[in-house]
């Protein structure tokens, strides 16, 4: 912390390194895959902000998780989960028992929100540290290196519990099915980019990085296809 008095501006250049990327990819998702109905601008906002807030509680569940879980391959799984579940909650908070999801799109969109939130505030503590050193260039390009896909993960991990949801818009019966499907799928992408990235201290960076672009892409192709239900609804009715 002596470090961080002695140079207020690491905290600046921080929060400009953990929350840029995450509005660049907001701006991504939200106006060039949701531009023909985008979501309220305010409501994004404040989505976006409730998932950094999340990021003080899954800080304090995974600590308090290291009670009882000793084993890393373990601990790391329950970390992934406790992420992706908070995130969870924080758009059920937004979206559920209101009138907001008009169209099987919607619902990803505001998981990319909550995510890309989360993201950036976890992103801005991972870089106070080497930023706060005199080697901050190394300590970017080694073990912290792993913030540069974090974002991307976020985005398309909750996504996958997004267009789950978005799928079976019009599939009551099966909503829970696919919704758990998602989950999984979430929680299974995020353990691995925790395993690759953090627990190998970015040496896979690459490797994994362009996994992540490959599920980015089919998020991507899932995303015209809810566009394509939404608008296909629109018509017949």
């Amino acid at each position: 912390m002596n470090e961080l008095t002695k140079d207020p501006n690491t905290i600046i250049y921080a929060i400009l390194g953990g929350v840029a990327p995450a509005i660049l990819w907001l701006w991504f998702w939200f106006f060039q895959e949701d531009r023909d109905e985008p979501e309220p601008i305010g409501l994004i906002i404040v989505t976006f902000i409730l998932g950094g807030i999340l990021v003080l509680v899954a800080m304090w569940l995974e600590k308090y998780s290291m009670n009882f879980i000793k084993d890393n391959t373990t601990q790391t799984i329950v970390w992934a989960g406790i992420e992706e579940i908070l995130k969870l909650i924080g758009v059920s908070f937004i979206i559920f028992g209101n009138n907001i999801i008009r169209q099987p799109i919607d619902y990803p969109m505001y998981f990319i929100a909550t995510a890309l939130g989360f993201a950036a505030f976890e992103n801005v503590l991972y870089l106070i540290k080497p930023l706060s050193t005199s080697d901050s260039i190394v300590g970017m390009l080694t073990g912290n290196l792993r913030f540069l896909g974090s974002t991307l993960l976020h985005a398309i991990a909750s996504s996958m519990i997004g267009s789950a949801l978005g799928l079976s818009f019009y599939l009551k019966q099966n909503r829970v099915i696919y919704f758990f499907i998602g989950i999984i799928f979430a929680i299974v992408l995020h353990s691995v980019f925790n395993f690759f990235i953090m627990k190998g201290s970015g040496e896979n960076f690459l490797s994994v990085f362009g996994f992540l672009w490959v599920v980015a892409i089919i998020n991507i192709l899932i995303f015209e296809k809810l566009k394509r239900m939404g608008a296909s609804q629109n018509a017949a009715s």
